[in-house]
């Protein structure tokens, strides 16, 4: 027995993949590049950067080790920038797309701001992330991807309303990693593996911090 499936059903689900396609990937990309530019940066920078930004999601550079004594230089317990990290021990790490590359953009746009809307932009958005966040035994820190942002948008037209732009984008930044990662730090306990400064379950945060509040300011 043959069975023909109707050429409208088969126009229907093609659409429905070219839609999904436009709205996951298309559209995102599009945002990114229209909130790097309003930051200041050139297409073809803003697309290295939104490359880099991706790809260095992956990357993870351990920074320290936990041992019985406290914690100790990675590369002195290691010996290599880059190890194969063993499952029973304690590591702390730098992102490279979640925390390298969003720091390397809060520098390029400091001295465009004033210190004091940043500053209390800067820790009320870094206690709010903080009471936002939670540490997940074999997962890390988690917070929300949304809020933060919408948080340091709101906070960037409280305080510098004539300057939103680079107030929001660092302060939104600033906030997931002083909140969600390094406030958290006498949380982590005897949690085994890598906690990732800017990765694992903060990265997802960053990047849209960075990218929503850019576009809400």
């Amino acid at each position: 027995m043959i069975f023909f499936v109707p050429l409208s059903f088969l126009f229907l689900f093609f659409l429905f993949l070219i839609l999904l396609f436009l709205f996951f990937v298309v559209l995102p990309i599009h945002a990114v590049r229209i909130a790097l530019e309003k930051i200041g940066l050139s297409p073809f920078v803003a697309f290295f950067v939104m490359f880099a930004s991706l790809v260095g999601s992956f990357i993870n550079i351990p920074v320290a080790v936990k041992t019985h004594s406290g914690f100790v230089s990675a590369l002195s317990y290691y010996g290599t920038l880059f190890p194969d990290v063993s499952p029973d021990t304690q590591v702390i790490a730098i992102n490279v797309g979640g925390a390298i590359i969003p720091l390397i953009l809060c520098l390029y746009l400091l001295p465009k701001v004033k210190f004091l809307p940043l500053f209390f932009s800067t820790i009320i958005s870094s206690i709010a992330c903080y009471h936002l966040s939670s540490v997940v035994p074999g997962m890390g820190v988690q917070i929300p991807a949304l809020i933060p942002p919408i948080v340091s948008a709101f906070l960037a037209f409280l305080f510098s309303p004539q300057n939103k732009i680079p107030v929001a984008y660092i302060s939104g930044v600033l906030g997931v990693l002083i909140g969600a990662d390094l406030m958290n730090m006498g949380n982590l306990g005897n949690f085994h593996g890598m906690m990732s400064i800017g990765g694992a379950g903060v990265y997802d945060g960053i990047f849209l911090v960075g990218i929503i509040s850019v576009l809400l300011a």
